[in-house]
């Protein structure tokens, strides 16, 4: 890394330029380093169950030997159809303890995505919450499976919830049409409470290549097709972990919590995972997203980190009974995956009494986190500064050799020991993302004077109208800045005349009624910055638009509903 950087100026809050050496070690010894320096510190809040570093410690050992005991070694993927929840962080580290690869299933998939996923890993052993169970059995088919270990929310909940929960399950699987109990009786399945209290001593720990073994495979969204398995290793994880830490100066290890709604199986979730693991901090797990639960949950458990997307900090902002909780005890929050409204942030500081609402960036690919805003003097609108040891460049779209000026359009390209090892059992995606030891982001940025970063799009969602490139993005913007505007995509389509056209779906605020007339009049105006080619030529109003979920547009879904209007081919 050269000192030539602007941004080693900007970061004036203690964030060094270098945390190395970084740890050769498993990522497994994040949560033993933590229990034997905090023992006693609370690792999980779970629904008002509690357990120790101690504790959890003791429930990974037992699980490995569940494992150990069911013939997993290094090497060998276990698949996680689970929650947030007490049993996905005991299965995870009990994995990194035998060397083994963890790999987070998306319980959302639809049964084609779910089958190539499962069918692309090959488990050996399955982990699976009953209610989901369906779920497996539809692509059970898919790759042979020596074990499959079937576990309940009830197994880690307190007294008497452990025994009023089921009662709400089946209420609502009857309400949902769904059937119940969800475990045929006579299915092929260990329960994880039998095979926990069955376990026998449990093996020493693996010893790994840090920098060569994989940890896990995070598949990556599938935003624009089949999910793609990024190879994580001991090394990636642990790095990442060092060098998102001292940008959240403010967490002090062994005493502070942090917010843990992202689910695990995505990466943005596995790093807050991970780094409340590796600063002995207390995970406040939710096995999904509600809001009423999720402040009850902020205002009993106190954390101080909350990291999330817009959605979930809309959702807090607009909530009626918001102000009935404390959330004082909430710092800092990192919001990624979409860009983040400045209104929403100046709002969540307001609801909170003072959380820092900032946005970061990171990608499946680098374990995830690569930049983020200061919290102290953040610059919105951007992605934010690089953070420790993590080196970036912008270069030409048409010469991606040719680093390109600050302030100048570019794709950009990283390197840092958050880079991953490459995509599972897919050499030609991997060789074409990572080149000359950069990887290749497919997002066009711009950097900056003083080295911060805004995305613009991505290099695949460009538009490119009669020989000019739109950017999604940027008309995406404009249409946010409508009052009445809830949510809005824009999509370039076939167009005979000019290569390809704009089109956006809106999805209204409540209440509110708006014309395709009205927006363009808007879009055009000169306050807004639109010329004349980047103004979407159709609009299409709808109450909601296909979403991943952690709130990403699925815009190729919008895409292949409108070839199939067309006739045309969606392959």
């Amino acid at each position: 890394m050269t000192d030539h950087r602007p941004w080693f100026r900007v970061w004036r809050t203690g964030v060094p330029k270098t945390v190395a050496p970084f740890p050769h070690q498993s990522v497994f010894h994040l949560l033993a380093d933590s229990a034997a320096g905090f023992p006693g510190s609370t690792a999980i809040a779970f629904l008002g169950k509690h357990l120790t570093y101690r504790e959890l410690l003791g429930e990974v050992e037992r699980f490995s030997a569940v494992l150990a005991g069911l013939g997993v070694q290094r090497g060998d993927r276990v698949g996680l159809l689970l929650p947030n929840s007490p049993q996905y962080v005991i299965a995870w580290y009990a994995c990194q303890r035998l060397g083994a690869v963890a790999v987070g299933n998306n319980p959302l998939y639809t049964q084609r995505e779910l089958a190539h996923q499962i069918k692309d890993f090959s488990p050996s052993v399955m982990i699976v919450l009953d209610q989901l169970y369906p779920a497996w059995a539809a692509v059970a088919h898919e790759a042979p499976v020596r074990e499959v270990i079937v576990t309940e929310l009830t197994d880690y909940m307190r007294f008497p919830l452990n025994l009023l929960a089921p009662i709400k399950f089946k209420k609502d699987a009857k309400h949902e049409g769904k059937r119940w109990p969800p475990v045929p009786a006579d299915a092929p399945v260990r329960w994880w409470k039998d095979a926990v209290g069955a376990a026998g001593s449990p093996p020493p720990v693996a010893e790994v290549d840090a920098e060569n073994d994989v940890a896990t495979l995070v598949y990556t969204g599938g935003t624009t097709g089949l999910s793609k398995g990024a190879m994580l290793s001991h090394y990636n994880l642990s790095s990442n972990v060092r060098q998102v830490a001292p940008c959240i100066s403010f967490f002090e290890r062994g005493k502070d919590g942090v917010m843990c709604i992202l689910p695990f199986f995505h990466s943005f979730g596995l790093v807050a995972m991970n780094f409340g693991i590796g600063q002995a901090g207390k995970l406040v797990l939710l096995p999904r997203f509600e809001v009423h639960m999720a402040l009850k949950q902020l205002d009993k458990e106190k954390p101080s980190f909350f990291p999330g997307v817009p959605r979930l900090f809309v959702a807090l902002n607009e909530a009626p009974e918001t102000p009935k909780y404390d959330l004082k005890s909430v710092k800092a929050c990192i919001s990624g995956a979409a860009p983040l409204p400045r209104a929403v942030a100046e709002k969540f500081r307001e609801v909170t009494g003072g959380a820092h609402l900032v946005e970061g960036y990171g990608l499946t690919e680098t374990s995830p986190v690569t930049h983020v805003n200061p919290f102290d003097e953040p610059k919105h609108g951007t992605i934010g500064l690089p953070i420790p040891d993590t080196d970036c460049r912008v270069v030409s779209l048409d010469d991606p050799d040719s680093e390109v000026p600050a302030g100048e359009r570019g794709e950009l390209c990283i390197k840092g020991p958050q880079v991953m090892l490459g995509y599972y059992n897919k050499p030609e995606a991997t060789a074409e993302m990572i080149r000359g030891g950069w990887l290749h982001t497919g997002d066009i940025a711009i950097m900056d004077d003083e080295g911060f970063f805004r995305i613009v799009d991505r290099m695949k969602d460009m538009i490119i109208v009669s020989g000019f490139n739109v950017y999604p993005t940027e008309v995406e913007g404009v249409l946010y800045r409508h009052p009445k505007v809830l949510k809005a995509c824009v999509v370039g389509l076939p167009d005979d005349r000019t290569g390809e056209r704009v089109k956006a779906y809106v999805v209204p605020k409540e209440g509110e009624s708006i014309t395709g007339e009205e927006l363009e009049a808007w879009a055009r105006d000169p306050a807004q910055g639109l010329t004349g080619y980047r103004v979407p030529k159709e609009w299409e109003f709808r109450d909601e638009l296909p979403e991943t979920l952690i709130g990403k547009v699925l815009r190729r879904v919008l895409q292949e509903e409108e070839r199939k209007k067309t006739g045309a081919s969606t392959a």
